[in-house]
Parts: C-alpha cells; sequence; structure tokens
C-alpha cells in the first residue's frame, strides 16, 4: 500500500460522527451505548498525552458488525482522548481517526483479509505523509479469550449484547498497545526524527 493510496483512503473516510449516522437508530445507539461504558484510566490518558508523532489511521469496518460495535467504539476513545477523534472530522489532534465501511471499500479490504477472510475492525497505521506503518485487526487478544471461554465457534458476537466491564477493559487496552506501538515507531523513526530535528 503506497502512501498516496493510503492517503486517498484516508481522505475519503468518514468522522466518527458521521460513520455511526450511516448506521440505524438502534445500531447508533449499540455503538453510542459501548463508547459510555469505555473508560480510560488516568494513567492511559497520561499515555496518550504523551504522543507527539501525528498518526494517521484508517479504521475500516462495518456499523452492523458485533465485533466492531464492540470494538469500533473503544478506538473512537483512544482517538477522543488524543485529541484528534472528536468526531467532527476535523483531524486536529496526534491521532487522525477516519471510519470507511468494509463492503464500500473491498479494494482495501482485500489488502488486510485475515485467514482467507474479509474481517473488522481493521485499522491502518499512516504516518504523517502517509507512508504505511502497521496494520492490526478483526479482534484483539483479550476479545479471543474471552469468546474462546464462551464458546469455540466461529459466531459473531450479536450487536447490542452487553459486553463485561472487565473484557471491555482489556479489549481497549489491547487496542491503546497497537496506538502506542505505531506512535513509538513514528517516534523513533530515523527518517521522522531527521525531517523534525528531534
Amino acid at each position: 500500500m503506497n502512501a498516496d493510496y493510503l492517503k486517498q483512503k484516508h481522505k475519503a473516510g468518514l468522522s466518527y460522527s458521521d460513520y455511526l449516522a450511516t448506521g440505524t437508530p438502534q445500531q447508533q445507539d449499540d455503538w453510542r451505548a459501548i463508547y459510555d461504558q469505555a473508560a480510560l484510566s488516568d494513567q492511559q490518558q497520561a499515555l496518550l498525552g504523551s504522543f507527539s508523532r501525528k498518526v494517521n489511521v484508517i479504521g475500516l469496518s462495518g456499523i452492523w458488525c458485533g465485533d466492531c460495535v464492540q470494538q469500533g467504539p473503544l478506538i473512537q476513545r483512544i482517538a477522543d482522548a488524543a485529541g484528534g477523534g472528536s468526531g467532527d472530522g476535523s483531524g486536529g489532534g496526534v491521532i487522525d481517526l477516519r471510519w470507511l465501511d468494509r463492503d464500500e471499500h473491498m479494494d482495501l479490504q482485500e489488502k488486510v483479509r485475515i485467514n482467507a477472510g474479509n474481517r473488522v475492525p481493521v485499522l491502518i497505521f499512516c504516518a504523517e505523509d502517509y507512508e504505511f506503518v502497521g496494520w492490526y485487526g478483526d479482534r484483539t487478544l483479550s476479545r479471543y479469550r474471552a469468546m474462546a471461554a464462551k464458546q469455540l465457534g466461529g459466531a459473531c458476537p450479536m450487536p447490542g449484547a452487553a459486553v463485561p466491564q472487565d473484557e471491555l477493559d482489556a479489549t481497549l487496552a489491547d487496542w491503546l498497545e497497537q496506538f502506542e506501538r505505531s506512535h513509538l515507531l513514528l517516534r523513533l523513526s530515523g527518517r521522522l526524527r531527521q525531517k523534525h530535528g528531534d
């Protein structure tokens, strides 16, 4: 994935509020309920406050998807805490997160297939100039552990299903680690350190 392609996809992405507006009223309520349930600790907020490199993030998702309902709002919480995911599309903070519908961007989905499947959510992390940094997605380890404890089937959780707080907190921490990893990769990048003189 080259920088021009990723820039085009990022620019085509929606703010969180605009993305939610593509869903039914029930879908919007389900996403908002998880967002309201999620909370970052003081330590997690301080970590995000220490970020200094711009990270452009593309969130490939499905508003209808149970895994997206249970993880997308957590991802948005992280972006909001870093000052760039306010949902208004301004992208003024360190994390500029934009959301794309998987089915409308199958060309991108095909580049990040997991186990030969079109799975979501998937985040694609880019540098300030849209150079590819990495991608991560489907379910975090905490989500897989929780699912394995309940069942070892491939069923997708139902949107709107209650999520235990400990599972939500662990999944939020998993996603935060991916943001931190991408930020540290960019912060330590020789190319960007030379550009910024730091």
